[in-house]
């Protein structure tokens, strides 16, 4: 719920000041959901103003301009994204297993209810300042790479069998995991993305793959039951022991 953003005393001589030393964070957070939920170009500084009960001049204090936050935004996503990668190394040594927690990442973002944040912003790619293009690529490049050095370890293992370049298959996962992020938020089904995701995953391994929500530390919801994914509403928040990108 947005709240009406109250002026506050400013100090000419510095600019406004920082409601907390937390601020940055808080600006981030709703931002951050903001663009999952509704786009880059769906959201304004007012409505971050406004839910954080704080006036404009504050969120220009911390990010002077949109494309600012847009940066920092893509930045810290990528930065717990990079972590969640490599607690999935970490924990997990068979590549099929690591494949299917990489897609149940993005199964945990769906059932909080946004979109992958960098999947949002490609969507409006056309319309955005040039550092946020190249952060979006870089995002997505990043994630290939990831993607073939699992799936040549996969390949000499032979637990994963592809035909062509490792890095061609990589851009076909992260490809078929946006695109079924997109088709499931559509239909308001979970499901569809677990059933996409599997199916592109056994393709890969010869055998049954588990789904990623088998395998999910989300809380469980009930199987068979149609779940809204474009509400307005928080993410999942990373549990103790496993990081998941919101």
């Amino acid at each position: 719920m947005c709240r009406s953003a109250t002026a506050r005393p400013t100090d000419a001589a510095s600019g406004p000041k920082p409601r907390s030393r937390d601020t940055p964070s808080r600006i981030l957070d709703v931002a951050e959901r903001l663009v999952q939920v509704r786009g880059f170009n769906g959201f304004s500084y007012a409505d971050v103003a406004s839910e954080l009960d704080v006036t404009k001049a504050s969120l220009h204090y911390h990010f002077p301009g949109k494309a600012e936050l847009g940066e920092a935004l893509i930045t810290r996503y990528a930065e717990r994204f990079g972590q969640a990668l490599m607690t999935i190394e970490a924990r997990t040594a068979a590549a099929p297993a690591m494949l299917e927690a990489y897609a149940g990442l993005y199964a945990d973002v769906l059932r909080g209810r946004r979109m992958c944040l960098c999947g949002m912003l490609a969507a409006e790619y056309q319309t955005l300042p040039e550092p946020i293009r190249d952060a979006v690529l870089a995002f997505f490049d990043d994630n290939e790479v990831w993607l073939e050095r699992v799936l040549e370890q996969g390949r000499h293992e032979r637990s994963l069998r592809f035909e062509g370049p490792a890095r061609e298959a990589a851009r076909v996962i992260l490809s078929g995991l946006e695109g079924a992020m997109l088709v499931a938020r559509s239909y308001g089904d979970v499901d569809r993305f677990l059933a996409a995701a599997t199916g592109l995953l056994a393709s890969l391994s010869g055998a049954p793959a588990q789904r990623p929500a088998e395998r999910s530390t989300a809380p469980a919801r009930a199987s068979g039951t149609r779940e809204e994914v474009d509400g307005d509403r928080p993410g999942v928040d990373r549990t103790a022991g496993k990081l998941r990108p919101r």
